[in-house]
């Protein structure tokens, strides 16, 4: 009889540890999602934020807040950060940056000068459609090689652990 591993959960086929020889159990990095999450996004993070500080001198931080803005123009900071899941603070240095490089305007809509409205301007929108060239040629890049049926399970997949994620 099979000795069930108590660290795997019931639906799936494999486990996300395994037990190493002094018998303590570990993560297995091969079958571990969220080893998997971390591990893509960061060297995705790494390799992006050089190309684009390179071509562009704009970092990913920036890029992500950037894209946002051309998503959902005229928000607030904090439905950035709500949004993308960011530090508040990182946004506001990528607002503050962005506005230095007259990419970005604002309008405040309330007495409160601290509560702005953001958008892309002109220019702002005219480099964001640059780097989204660069940014579609890379996820391109990315799934290389998945088949297209693959690929819509795995959006449907990774849609289900963003929603999970807000329980954790």
């Amino acid at each position: 009889m099979k000795k069930k591993n108590l660290f795997c959960p019931a639906h799936r086929i494999s486990s996300p540890t395994r037990v190493r020889r002094d018998g303590r159990t570990i993560v297995d990095i091969e079958t571990y999602i969220p080893y998997f999450l971390s591990s893509v996004n960061n060297r995705l993070s790494q390799s992006a934020s050089r190309d684009y500080l390179s071509l562009f001198k704009i970092g990913v931080t920036d890029w992500r807040v950037m894209s946002m803005l051309a998503i959902e123009p005229r928000i607030p900071a904090t439905r950035i950060v709500h949004v993308l899941s960011m530090d508040k603070s990182a946004v506001s240095r990528a607002l503050t940056k962005l506005s230095k490089r007259n990419l970005i305007a604002y309008e405040i809509v309330t007495n409160d000068p601290r509560r702005r409205i953001w958008a892309l301007n002109a220019a702002g929108n005219t480099l964001h459609d640059d780097i989204l060239r660069v940014a579609l040629a890379r996820e391109e890049k990315l799934i290389d090689g998945i088949d297209a049926t693959d690929l819509e399970r795995f959006l449907h997949v990774i849609r289900i652990m963003r929603k999970n994620v807000e329980s954790l």
